[in-house]
């Protein structure tokens, strides 16, 4: 089971994970991971597990191309993020990373905050305890990331970017 984490529309990557946070910025033995929603929402940076899954309103994301904010949701180990619309940088930076993202709409008016789900990746699936939410396929190349784990796992163990010719 995984909990559901709502945010609103418009969260910027400075909401994910304040400047000051940055990992270069970080002391010996601080985890950029710790500081996610540090400010907008201290709960999620205490509590937030594995597995848990991210349901925003649209354009999240948005804001500066600061890599170390999906980064933080990655060690985290954000089960998925799904939002109406997502900033490109930021959809990009995620998927590279192996987050599963996806664009839909419907999520947010189906889930509760802190309720507890399930999200069948391999089906693309959102299961509440009272219904289910087909959610829509990544594309192609994008499931190859995040099946691999990220862009860099992709690359060692293909030899390839995803889509090249073989």
């Amino acid at each position: 089971m995984a909990r559901i984490w709502k945010f609103g529309k418009d969260i910027d990557t400075d909401q994910i994970v304040p400047g000051r946070y940055a990992p270069y910025m970080l002391k010996e033995g601080q985890d950029v991971k710790d500081f996610a929603f540090c400010e907008a929402r201290p709960a999620f940076a205490k509590q937030a597990q594995p597995g848990d899954i991210i349901v925003a309103d649209e354009n999240f994301g948005c804001g500066s191309s600061r890599e170390y904010a999906p980064e933080a949701l990655r060690r985290r180990q954000i089960g998925a993020i799904i939002a109406p619309s997502f900033a490109r940088i930021f959809f990009r930076n995620a998927i590279n990373l192996g987050i599963p993202l996806y664009v839909s709409s419907e999520a947010n008016k189906l889930v509760s905050d802190g309720e507890e789900v399930t999200l069948d990746v391999a089906n693309n699936c959102l299961h509440t305890a009272t219904t289910s939410l087909t959610l829509p396929s990544l594309p192609s190349f994008a499931q190859e990331i995040a099946q691999a784990g990220g862009i860099v796992p992709f690359v060692r163990a293909f030899g390839r970017f995803p889509g090249e010719d073989q």
